[in-house]
């Protein structure tokens, strides 16, 4: 073993102390190895690959795009194939697992695939590669190992006292005081359940169908480590851990953010170096920005991104007051503890905008301005249950094309598609790795009729689309799918075709024209790109000093001189790069 191998092994021992004391720690170390020994020949070696420009995720759920007689899956892995090659490095497949409500976030076996959508083979057809005659994609997958649903096999041998699972899930006594708990939903935190043993009360975050797993206990802690093990063997490159900011608990305490919690992500991080160095965690946090930002650790030692989780709400305020000040003088802190990490940043995806990332940021005035904004549109919003009882609103639930353009408003489409391509351009334009909502790529809007079908706010934005009738529309260059698409993928081209978009690399957030966000993108001045994003529906000018010179718009490929001043058109953005840069006078 060599020094940095010894090193990590030495990590991992103090954390597995540090959770469960010496004995126990040591005793759940030896087990550990064992693990990795097992999985290093099952897990092929990749090469690690740096995060580059061209790094784009899509976000999509494993049956968004259906067809008859073909498992969702393939069809998902054709669709990308032909749509989206050269466009997105990688796709975020959501929970493929069987499951028993919430779209798949309340698992009944974290190893198998849900039949109604395939098989692993069809998993690993949506990667393709060098074995399939298709583009490769590197996948994302779920872990979502904060809690297990009530139907699963572990659960049900807890409510059978089988010994093993005995203490797979918290137990809370009558009488203990929970009320310090943060909460994230409105429905009770407790559940009571009768057992063998009589009647007992579990913890449920989330609802009485997903049952908070017990991390005090090593054994829960080695099964999701070897969980992790074999999605990697499965092909996964990048794992997603669901709702972790809530994965410890002590009584008396609000439960979020413990710093065993943190333990416990650098124990994964730790264990996945050992074996799959390349892998790359990613912390799904939704909670105000200081908090959210922890989660990378030192820089070497725990996420390698984080969910950029105030970027949604503050672009979408940005661009309903038609100024960027905010949104500006936040971005400004957008550092990052290392060059070995960065954000993962996205406007949309399955579940709705997150509010209380916000807090802090904007006024209880200015989010109360947006809630309003949201229900004007037709959305809705979710609530959370506050320490003191009260409930407070804790997310939008509206499909981001509406959240900024009121379905019912007497304006043209182009206006409308014109202020979501600016959003998005905003969202590209920052240092980090752009995550798009397969809703948001392909022009949809919020669907009602979803929500009226089951029941829940957030299958306003989850619609599942029938390819024919999908691949019809992008067809149609008339059609606000087909106009959102085309708008969209140049855009995302043309940030992977410049180093200055590099996802580690530097970004300046420039003063101008309070309707502007303006920031300068790369680490030296010949690569560098002054990205410019009107906000507003009024025509707006850009003074600075950088805008001088031969430049060329790398979305558009016009080549102007400026002399200090841009001008944009309402929601216009401008890339603006050398045109003595090599290459660059061949964009078009």
């Amino acid at each position: 073993m060599g020094v940095a191998g010894a090193i990590a092994v030495s990590r991992i021992l103090d954390h597995l102390i540090a959770l469960y004391g010496d004995a126990v720690g040591r005793a759940t170390f030896a087990r550990l190895q064992s693990l990795i020994t097992n999985y290093r020949s099952l897990i092929p070696p990749r090469p690690a690959r740096a995060l580059t420009a061209r790094d784009a995720i899509l976000i999509t759920y494993g049956d968004q795009v259906r067809e008859p007689g073909a498992p969702p899956l393939l069809t998902l892995a054709d669709f990308c194939a032909r749509h989206l090659a050269g466009l997105v490095s990688g796709i975020h497949i959501l929970p493929f697992y069987p499951y028993t409500s919430d779209d798949g976030f309340s698992v009944t076996d974290y190893r198998a695939v849900n039949p109604a959508l395939g098989n692993w083979d069809d998993v690993a057809r949506v990667r393709g590669g060098e074995h399939e005659a298709r583009p490769y994609f590197r996948l994302m997958f779920d872990a979502v190992v904060n809690h297990i649903s009530s139907q699963s096999a572990w659960f049900r041998g807890f409510l059978r006292d089988d010994p093993r699972y005995r203490d797979y899930f918290i137990v809370v006594p009558d009488g203990v005081d929970v009320s310090a708990v943060v909460r994230p939903r409105t429905s009770p935190l407790l559940t009571r359940l009768d057992t063998p043993s009589g009647p007992r009360q579990v913890w449920t975050t989330f609802s009485a169908d997903q049952i908070d797993l017990n991390y005090r206990n090593p054994a829960v802690l080695l099964e999701i480590i070897e969980l992790l093990l074999s999605y990697i063997a499965h092909g996964a490159e990048w794992l997603r851990l669901d709702a972790v900011a809530f994965l410890w608990k002590e009584f008396g305490t609000p439960c979020l953010h413990l710093p065993q919690t943190h333990r416990v992500i650098q124990l994964m991080r730790a264990a996945l170096d050992e074996v799959a160095p390349g892998v790359m965690l990613i912390t799904e946090t939704n909670v105000p920005h200081a908090d959210n930002v922890a989660y990378f650790g030192d820089g070497t030692n725990e996420a390698h991104l984080v969910y950029n989780f105030a970027l949604p709400p503050l672009t979408l305020h940005a661009i309903h007051t038609g100024n960027a000040m905010t949104l500006a003088r936040w971005a400004r802190g957008l550092t990052l503890p290392s060059k070995q990490v960065t954000f993962f940043n996205f406007l949309a995806s399955h579940d709705g905008i997150g509010l209380n990332p916000a807090r802090g940021i904007l006024s209880d005035a200015e989010i109360d301005a947006l809630v309003k904004r949201t229900l004007r549109h037709g959305g809705l919003v979710s609530q959370k249950q506050n320490p003191d009882g009260t409930s407070s609103a804790y997310e939008l639930n509206i499909n981001y094309f509406d959240a900024l353009s009121n379905p019912n408003a007497r304006e043209s489409l182009q206006t409308q598609i014109d202020r979501f391509v600016a959003a998005h351009a905003i969202m590209f334009a920052l240092i980090g790795v752009p995550g798009i909502y397969f809703h948001s790529l392909f022009g949809s809007r919020s669907w009602p009729a979803g929500v009226a079908q089951t029941g829940q706010k957030r299958t306003i934005n989850r619609e599942k689309l029938y390819r024919a009738a999908l691949e019809r529309d992008l067809s149609d260059t008339t059609s606000r799918r087909h106009r959102v698409f085309a708008r969209l993928a140049p855009l995302v081209r043309a940030r992977g075709a410049h180093p200055a978009f590099d996802p580690l690399g530097g970004i300046q957030v420039l003063d101008t024209n309070p309707s502007i966000f303006a920031a300068l993108r790369g680490d030296s001045a010949h690569d560098a790109v002054i990205c410019l994003h009107n906000v507003s529906n009024q025509p707006q000018t850009a003074a600075l000093d950088a805008l001088s010179g031969d430049l060329v718009d790398l979305i558009t490929g016009q080549e102007f001189h400026a002399t200090g001043t841009a001008q944009l058109a309402p929601y216009q953005s401008l890339w603006l790069a050398r045109k003595t840069r090599l290459g660059i006078s061949s964009i078009s």
